[in-house]
C-alpha cells in the first residue's frame, strides 16, 4: 500500500473557518442607507493605511532570510509525565532530569555502523543536501553511550529542533552559510563544536578514532562523558526544562499484528532507503539501512525503536548556497511553513495526524498530534523521527516482513 500524502488533507479543514467566512460575507453586505462620498474617501484611505501596515508587518516577518534573532532564556516547563522518567522516551532512569544532549551524525555508508544510537532517547533523520542525502541527530537523556561517532557538521534545520528539545547541541563543523555561522556565534543555542569554527569550541576534547576501516573524515568521534564534563565547565545549565511527550501502555501481545514493514524511500541512492520491520514479541521496529540491519558500533546491538514518526515537509535549496537543502519545518530564519502531515507507527499500528512548530519562536516544541488534534501518546522507548518530502515513497504494509523478503532473494 503506497500512502498518498495528499489523500487526507481534506480531513483537516476547519468547519469554524467556513463559519467565519460566512459571517464575513454577511457583514460585507451593502447597507441600505448610502454613505456620503466624502466619508467613503476618508474610510477608504484609513483602510488602505491599515492594509499597508499589515502588509509591511507580514513582509518583514516572512522575509527573515538568514537574519540574526533574539532568543529568550529557557523557561522551565511542567513535565507531562509522572515520576522519574525521561520526558522523551518515558523510561525511568537515573538521568531522567538531565538536559538532553543532541549530537549530529552522518548517513554515509563508510561511517556505518554509527556509534551511540542504541542508547538515544530520540533520533531525527532528514535530507540535508538537494540530492536528498540525509543526516541524523541523536538525542540523549537516559542513555550514556561510551562514544558517539562519526560526528558531522551542524545544519539550521537541526538546530531549531534541538532548541525545541532544550538540548545542548554537539557537532563537528557547520554548514557554510554566513547567516547561520553568525547565529551560532551569537549563541542562539548552547553548542559544542568539535571543529571550533562557529559557536563554542571544544576541539581539544574530541578525537579521531584509530580504526583502519574509517577515513579521516569519518573518524571524528567524542566521548560522551567528556561532553557532560565540558558542558559543566562551560557553565551550561544541566537540568532539563523540557515538558516532553505523553506516553501510553504497550498493546497486549495477543492484540498485536503478526508482522509489518514500513519503507521510507530516501531516493537517489538505494543505500539511503530505510525499512522498519515490526517485531511482535518485542513490540518494536527493527531498522534496516540500505538493506542491512542497523546496529550500534559501540556494542553491536540492533537499532529497534518503539516508535516511528514520519513528518512530511516541503523543501527548497538554501538561498545562500543551493548546495544545501532547507526543509520547511518552522525554523525562524528561512521557513514560511511551520506545520504539515504526520504518520505515526507504534504497537504495530499506523496513526495519521499533524505536526506543528511555531516558527515565531526558535525554542518552540515540535507538537505531534493525531487527526483530531490530540497529542500523540508514544509507547515508552526510543522515538525515531524520519522527515521526508511529500513525494517520497512512504509504504506501510501490515503482514509483510522485510527480513523474510530479503531471505527469499538470497
Amino acid at each position: 500500500m503506497n500512502i498518498n500524502p495528499n489523500e487526507y488533507k481534506n480531513q483537516f479543514k476547519s468547519p469554524e473557518l467556513n463559519q467565519i467566512k460566512e459571517e464575513v460575507s454577511e457583514n460585507n453586505q451593502e447597507p441600505k442607507n448610502k454613505i456620503p462620498l466624502k466619508n467613503k474617501v476618508v474610510f477608504a484611505l484609513i483602510i488602505l493605511g491599515i492594509a499597508g501596515l499589515a502588509w509591511w508587518s507580514i513582509s518583514e516577518k516572512d522575509s527573515r532570510k538568514g537574519e540574526l534573532i533574539t532568543i529568550d532564556p529557557g523557561i522551565k516547563q511542567v513535565s507531562i509525565n509522572q515520576g522519574d522518567v525521561s520526558p522523551i522516551s518515558g523510561l525511568a532512569c537515573e538521568n531522567w532530569n538531565r538536559r538532553p544532549i543532541a549530537v549530529m551524525q552522518p548517513s554515509d555508508t563508510s561511517t556505518r555502523p554509527l556509534a551511540g544510537f542504541f542508547e538515544a532517547d530520540m533520533v531525527v533523520e532528514m535530507p540535508v543536501l538537494t540530492t536528498s542525502k540525509t543526516r541524523l541527530m541523536g538525542v540523549y537523556v537516559c542513555g550514556n553511550p561510551e562514544e558517539i561517532g562519526s560526528i558531522r557538521s551542524a545544519r539550521p534545520d537541526f538546530v531549531h529542533l534541538a532548541k525545541g528539545l532544550d538540548a545542548i547541541f554537539v557537532h563537528w563543523g557547520r554548514a557554510a552559510l554566513g547567516s547561520f555561522i553568525e547565529n551560532l556565534n551569537k549563541g542562539v543555542i548552547d553548542n559544542m563544536n568539535c571543529n571550533g569554527d562557529a559557536g563554542q569550541s571544544i576541539a581539544a576534547h574530541c578525537f579521531r578514532k584509530n580504526d583502519p576501516s574509517l577515513s579521516h573524515l569519518d573518524s571524528a568521534y567524542v566521548n560522551f562523558n567528556k561532553i557532560l564534563e565540558v558542558a559543566k565547565d562551560l557553565d551550561y545549565r544541566m537540568e532539563s526544562n523540557l515538558e516532553g511527550y505523553p506516553h501510553q501502555e504497550e498493546l497486549a501481545e495477543e492484540e498485536r499484528i503478526e508482522k509489518g514493514n514500513l519503507e521510507i524511500g530516501y531516493y537517489h541512492n538505494k543505500d539511503q532507503i530505510v525499512n522498519y520491520d515490526y517485531d511482535k514479541a518485542s513490540n518494536s521496529y527493527i531498522r534496516y539501512w540500505g538493506g542491512v540491519r542497523d546496529t550500534d558500533r559501540n556494542n553491536g546491538n540492533l537499532i529497534t525503536p518503539k516508535n516511528i514518526v514520519v513528518l512530511l515537509a516541503s523543501d527548497n535549496p538554501a538561498e545562500e548556497d543551493p548546495h544545501y537543502n532547507n526543509m520547511q519545518l518552522g525554523d525562524p530564519w528561512y521557513d514560511s511553513v511551520d506545520s504539515g502531515e504526520a504518520y505515526y507507527y507504534m504497537n504495530g499500528q499506523e496513526v495519521r495526524g499533524r505536526w506543528n512548530k511555531d516558527k515565531s519562536r526558535m525554542d518552540s516544541k515540535l507538537i505531534l498530534t493525531d487527526s483530531n488534534g490530540k497529542d500523540i501518546e508514544f509507547v515508552r522507548g526510543q522515538i525515531w523521527i524520519n522527515i521526508v518530502y511529500p513525494n517520497m515513497k512512504l509504504d506501510w504494509d501490515a503482514g509483510i516482513s522485510y527480513d523474510e523478503e530479503l531471505t527469499k532473494t538470497e
